[in-house]
């Protein structure tokens, strides 16, 4: 009997652990001007035990290079989109003809989702898609029926967890932000008949950053913040309250058991005072301890599926919320590791397996010309670096903040001529710059060298001898 019991137990065990490997999804974004190669990218993620994968695009190219792996593929349709499948069923079942069947041959893709749109209904974009986004919806769950994959692959709308609110009571007043409410029941009803997931994204980061006010302890999972308590039930983190705020509004549309997906949850590194390696850490240690547990939340206990953001970092992203927007990648953007975690929860602390056969550009770095005696020019140029690449590392509490005057100018330079592929002509700017051999790179704060894209992007480089011409006939009045 004792020996039934343990084997018992090790099943359970193996079974918790398996499910925490099929459980743990990223999301993999490209907003860059250097990308890794997608077949790198799918590595990674074998190497890591990753299981899935969230596109925010369905680019051919891309999709293919998953074929074989076993990984799961969220497909991505963005906001720009909905449009042309709201109101045109034709364009739904082209799309699904040309993105979703093509990959899905003996040996070819794993496609489980179709996410339409990304976050459609946020406050800051004034109701732009709220006419667009569940008929596309619709359209696209109909293609997919129509072509026999239906009953497998669903389609969904990734929401913020701005769509519903509990004011300042507990999660079970939580409800459907009012003025999309009516909206909501409608999309919770439908993904409900379909057996299709309801996809939140979850930030407590953006809590912190948002409220300065914000119990910094309330953002992450090790105990250490002053417990909630709703109606008897006990909060010592924002992710569980946040998540059981969403589950009571489902239970108010009337769709109580509907699946739901984490498809957004991580913590930036640069940009931000409390956005640093050390605090990204933290939260994924706590989180990751979390999920193995599979105690989910108190109002619905289990295992949860969620997709961690980012897998690198995209030095593209606008930074209209903020300068980390473009740091958030568990690795760097040559897909190296930033920090120790275990994706497993089991608390090894050691860094996850980074990318392999990368290839980087050459060992060189653009600088400040030290020898350069009039610096009236340097403000317009960098100025013009930084606004054509990524200087938010610069800005105050993140990991460059603390160069001189010279090193803050390097770094843009530095940063222009990376991101236009180490062209020569990135790297004048009216003369003030140079190119060097030797690491610029200051203590904590990197000078990157960029890697080889998987598909360079030729627009910026353009601009920069475009520019550099103008520049050589101004110097010469």
């Amino acid at each position: 009997m004792a020996r039934a019991m343990v084997l018992i137990w090790a099943y359970s065990v193996l079974l918790a652990m398996v499910y925490l490997v099929d459980g743990i999804g990223v999301n993999w974004g490209t907003q860059a001007t250097q990308n890794l190669h997608p077949s790198v990218v799918a590595q990674m993620l074998k190497d890591n035990k990753i299981s899935k994968v969230k596109l925010f695009d369905s680019d051919n190219w891309t999709v293919k290079y998953f074929a074989g792996t076993g990984i799961e593929v969220m497909l991505g349709i963005p906001n720009s989109q909905l449009n042309r499948f709201s109101d045109n069923y034709d364009n739904a079942k082209d799309w699904v003809k040309e993105n979703v069947t093509k990959h899905l041959y003996d040996g070819g893709v794993n496609i489980k989702y179709v996410a339409v749109g990304n976050e459609p209904f946020l406050k800051s974009y004034n109701g732009s898609h709220l006419k667009t986004t569940f008929p596309a919806l619709k359209n696209i769950q109909k293609a997919l029926d129509a072509a026999g994959v239906g009953d497998k692959i669903k389609a969904t709308i990734p929401q913020n967890a701005d769509v519903y609110d509990s004011g300042s009571q507990g999660p079970s007043a939580g409800d459907f932000r009012s003025d999309i409410r009516a909206l909501m029941i409608d999309i919770v009803r439908f993904i409900k008949d379909n057996s299709a997931p309801f996809v939140v994204n979850i930030y407590p980061f953006l809590s912190l950053y948002d409220n300065p006010d914000f119990p910094v302890e309330f953002a992450f999972f090790d105990g250490g913040a002053k417990p909630i308590n709703d109606k008897g039930t006990q909060y010592n983190n924002m992710f569980d309250a946040n998540l059981d705020t969403l589950i009571w509004s489902i239970k108010k549309a009337g769709a109580p058991n509907v699946k739901i997906i984490v498809g957004e949850i991580g913590w930036p590194t640069d940009g931000n005072i409390n956005a640093n390696a050390k605090m990204a850490k933290r939260f994924y240690d706590g989180f990751f301890r979390k999920m193995a547990t599979n105690k989910g939340t108190p109002l619905r206990p289990g295992p949860i599926e969620v997709y961690l953001f980012s897998l690198t970092d995209e030095n593209q992203k606008s930074i209209a919320p903020g300068d980390f927007e473009r740091h958030w990648g568990i690795f760097r953007y040559d897909g190296q590791p930033k920090f120790p975690t275990d994706f497993t929860g089991k608390g090894q602390d050691k860094m996850p397996v980074g990318a392999k056969n990368v290839q980087y550009l050459p060992q060189q770095w653009c600088v400040l010309n030290s020898d350069i005696k009039n610096m009236n020019l340097v403000p317009e140029n960098v100025n013009y670096a930084c606004s054509l690449s990524d200087c938010t590392s610069l800005t105050y509490g993140s990991t460059c903040n603390k160069l001189d005057g010279h090193g803050n100018v390097s770094y843009a330079f530095n940063m222009y001529f990376q991101m236009n592929n180490q062209d020569v002509e990135a790297c004048n700017f009216q003369g003030l710059a140079k190119i060097v051999t030797r690491n610029a790179s200051q203590g904590d704060c990197l000078f990157p060298i960029q890697i080889v894209s998987a598909g360079r992007r030729l627009t910026m480089v353009t601009g920069v001898s475009v520019l550099a011409g103008l520049l050589t006939l101004l110097a010469l009045f």
